[in-house]
């Protein structure tokens, strides 16, 4: 398994990954705003932007959009994207880390893998503690993140949404 930012090597894989969401009326999570873009190249200009600070949309934060390649055939199984500081929708609702992973992929570690790859960039990038947020009835989320360290902080509701979110942080600095 490999942690990389997107390249239009993987424009395809792209196209049908967001088309399976799509099917399925999944919500796509940790996936940098694809939804918005039928055309996987313009993702990835949109992506490029977000991690330059002079370039981002004012009331958003730099990020790091990374897609989670199984190498025995090179397949795109999810995506991860880490936002490098907390603005104060972030703070309250958003997190630092967002990820989902393929419907046709789920339920074979793959999520607990991603995130643990993750958090190494995240060190990386000098985050000394991770704030991560999941739907409360999200089991597989949850499980996700106390199996990378995650320690459950509150449970909030998010009113754009209309959901609860359990909050919880990594500590990175250990």
């Amino acid at each position: 398994m490999k942690l990389i930012e997107p390249t239009t090597e993987y424009c395809l894989q792209i196209k049908a990954y967001r088309k399976e969401f799509l099917d399925c009326g999944d919500s796509m999570d940790g996936t940098g705003g694809l939804r918005q873009f039928d055309d996987p190249e313009d993702w990835i200009d949109y992506l490029d932007r977000h991690k330059d600070p002079q370039r981002i949309p004012k009331g958003r934060v730099p990020s790091t959009q990374f897609i989670f390649v199984r190498e025995e055939d090179n397949k795109i199984v999810g995506m991860i994207d880490i936002r490098h500081f907390l603005n104060e929708y972030l703070e309250n609702f958003g997190g630092q880390i967002g990820y989902s992973v393929a419907p046709s992929e789920r339920r074979k570690g793959y999520a607990s893998q991603m995130l643990k790859a993750a958090l190494l960039k995240c060190k990386e990038l000098g985050i000394d503690n991770v704030l991560i947020t999941c739907i409360d009835n999200n089991e597989g989320s949850r499980k996700t993140i106390l199996a990378n360290g995650g320690l459950y902080e509150s449970t909030v509701y998010d009113p754009d949404e209309k959901v609860f979110l359990e909050r919880y942080w990594i500590a990175l600095s250990k």
